[in-house]
């Protein structure tokens, strides 16, 4: 059983940093892709970045380029460095895990999910 838990989560003001962890239980990111997503509550949710694992190629969404990073850290650890927040950054944020190696911005492409954390950015 796969299990993804996303961590680092929380409130900071305009301007501030955080940084999430995405740890995979059961499996370590070997092969495939990992993105990250947001989700504001009664819209739908977006793709934020994503990277290749055995590549390393990363993409982005025009809304976070220049501002958010995301890395590999240890074989089963992905992070998403969060520079420069906004208050429309606030939403919930997930990780989640893909067979493919390809980047896809699309939630379809994604087949295990983290639970969720909370980022709160204020004006």
């Amino acid at each position: 059983q796969v299990q993804l838990i996303e961590s680092g989560g929380g409130l900071v003001q305009t301007g501030g940093s955080l940084r999430l962890s995405c740890a995979a239980s059961g499996r370590t990111f070997s092969r495939g892709a990992v993105g990250w997503f947001r989700q504001v509550s009664g819209k739908e949710r977006e793709f934020v970045a994503g990277i290749s694992w055995s590549v390393g190629v990363t993409y982005y969404a025009d809304s976070v380029k220049g501002r958010f990073t995301i890395s590999r850290d240890n074989a089963n650890t992905v992070l998403l460095q969060m520079n420069s927040l906004k208050p429309e950054d606030t939403a919930v944020y997930y990780c989640a895990s893909a067979p493919s190696f390809e980047v896809a911005r699309t939630r379809a492409a994604y087949n295990y999910w983290g639970q969720g954390t909370q980022v709160t950015v204020s004006s």
